[in-house]
Order: C-alpha cells, then structure tokens, then sequence
C-alpha cells in the first residue's frame, strides 16, 4: 500500500505541514534531514515526496497520481533521476558519495530535475560525510537531497547545518493498535504489540513469532505463581523460563512483558480500564489489584527496571531473576 498525504497528515502533522508547504509554495529545500526513532516510515515519505515532485498529472498541486510513468518507476526504484543510497555492508562508503557526485553533476535524463535519498546517513564514515559536504556547500537549485537517520546525533554538525531537519514523531499508541487490528491482528494482542514498538511491520512480524507467543504464556505463568509464593516462582524459572529466555535481549523483552503486568494493574487501580496491555487478562487483573495498593504495584515496577538495568550491566541472568523473584515477593531487595 501506498503512503498519501492524507495518511501522513493523520500521523506525522507536522513533518506533512513543512514537505507540504515546501512543494506547494515551490519553496523546495536543496536538502532535508529526515530524523527519528525506527519504524516511523521516513523511507516511504521520502518516496511520497519524490513522486509529488516528478508526477506528471499532479492532483490539488500535491498528490501524486500514483499511474503515470514517473509514479510507477519511483515505487518500483526505478526512475533514472531519482536514486536511493543505503549502507555498503555496515557503512556506507566515501566511493559510494564520490559516484552519487558525479550524478550530482550530470543534467538529469528525462528533465533537470534530480532526487537523492540517503537512508541511515549516520553510518557514512567520516570521510564518506566529508565528501558529501561538497554537494551540500554548493547546491545544484534542481537537485533534492533526503537524508533519513534514527540517530541524528551522529551526523556531523556541518551536514546537519545545511540541511532543513524534519522530526518524525513516534505514533501513538491507539493509532499503531488500530492498524495492527486492521492487519488481523487480535484486539486482545494488538495492544502489547503497540506497547512493545513503534514499527508496525515488525510488531506483525513478533504477531507470527512462535517464541513471542510463548513467552508471553510463560510470563504470564511467572506472574500466577508469583501470587503463591516465591518457591513456586523458583521452580517456574528453572523449569520455563531459564530455558525460553537465554539471550540478553529475550531476557529483556521477558522482563518487559512482565512490567506491562503490573502496568495494567496500576492502570486498573487509576480507573483507566480501556488502556490495559493484557486486556484477555483483565477479569484476573481486577481481583489481583485488590490485593495490592498503588504504592506496592509501583514499587514492583520499579523492581522490574532495576533488574532491566542491571541485565545491561551484565549482572548474571540466573542470579537476576531470582533476586527480582524475591523482591516481588517482598522478602529481598537489590544490591
């Protein structure tokens, strides 16, 4: 599915107001800067953009017509005037900017018109963003660059100062669970799924996860037999969860999904019953938030994040879980 600008508009307003405003006021900028987290779609605004600028039968002076010539070959990367640069490998490479240069010289095939889009600009090396330099410091007025990063803090200050920085926000959370519903996703699973990332295509892609899906059983299970002591919860690590979660990663996304338990219950207790994560869960969530004051349930959340930090700090992961087991439990605390 093509992205609009009606689309855009709905969850990135204010990135939709400046591409808008630049094209429709014919006040095109020589080079962009497209910044935010993963998942945000700054890819495919770029290829929108792009087609509002080449389409040959432009509706409302904005929206591309999405059949002409020029709209099918953007979509399919294949337009000679418009070209996208991604990393060689891990980086992308002074060669590769010093070819995009010497496009950047020609007179575009089919008009003067030329676009370049550079996706994850903050891995060019330093000699590779040293070169770049040459174009942005003497802007050809037909040529259009996009750099696109999620890191914006490592492009060089020189090339962030001669680029117009767009900021692309993270959805909102309503919006990512009714697209993911939309998908087919279950309404009881979308909202865990919005909870644990911005990027929908992967949050689709953890949906079909058979690992995800047992994790969560498993989490779930931890949670039950947390509520019958902590040597029941002792069993159920040596038996589940040592075994499930064995990377630093999974035992973070563990760690995660047991967070957004006790998130549900504070939330159930400030009477915000339509934002539950777990909302399969809730009839069990309101009979456990009885039994646990705001205070207690934030206190175990905050355990939660401790132990979060401590997985980082390579702390080992048996001996975490069995300190958090406890300190959920009440009978010991982090040293």
């Amino acid at each position: 599915m093509t992205l609009s600008w009606d689309e855009l508009e709905k969850v990135q307003p204010l990135a939709a107001k400046v591409l808008k405003n630049s094209i429709l006021r014919n006040r095109v900028a020589h080079a962009y800067l497209f910044e935010g987290e993963h998942g945000l779609g700054k890819k495919e605004v770029s290829v929108l953009f792009a087609k509002s600028l080449f389409c040959l039968n432009l509706k409302d002076g904005i929206n591309p017509c999405e059949q002409c010539s020029n709209c099918k070959r953007i979509n399919h990367q294949s337009h000679p005037d418009v070209h996208v640069l991604e990393p060689d490998g891990l980086s992308i490479k002074k060669d590769q900017i010093k070819n995009l240069q010497q496009e950047f010289s020609k007179s575009g095939v089919e008009s003067k018109q030329k676009l370049y889009t550079l996706v994850h600009a903050d891995k060019m090396t330093t000699n590779a963003a040293n070169s770049l330099l040459k174009f942005l410091e003497e802007p050809n007025s037909e040529t259009t660059a996009i750099l696109i990063t999620e890191q914006v803090q490592q492009i060089l200050p020189t090339i962030l100062s001669r680029c117009q920085i767009v900021s692309f926000q993270p959805f909102s959370l309503n919006h990512l669970e009714k697209k993911l519903i939309e998908e087919g996703i279950s309404p009881s699973t979308a909202p865990l799924l919005a909870n644990l990332t911005n990027d929908l295509n992967e949050a689709i892609q953890l949906d079909r996860d058979e690992w995800f899906a047992q994790a969560r059983k498993i989490v779930l299970k931890l949670y039950e037999v947390l509520g019958k002591g902590s040597l029941f919860a002792m069993v159920e690590l040596q038996e589940d969860w040592y075994n499930h979660f064995k990377e630093k990663n999974q035992i973070d996304r563990g760690l995660d999904l047991l967070l957004f338990i006790y998130k549900d219950l504070l939330t159930l207790q400030l009477g915000r019953d339509k934002q539950l994560i777990y909302p399969d869960q809730r009839r069990q969530f309101e009979v456990d938030m009885l039994q646990n004051s705001p205070t207690k349930i934030a206190e175990k959340m905050s355990a939660i994040l401790e132990a979060k930090r401590k997985l980082q700090g390579n702390m080992n992961p048996h001996l975490l879980m069995e300190q958090l087991v406890l300190n959920l439990q009440g009978g010991s605390t982090f040293v």
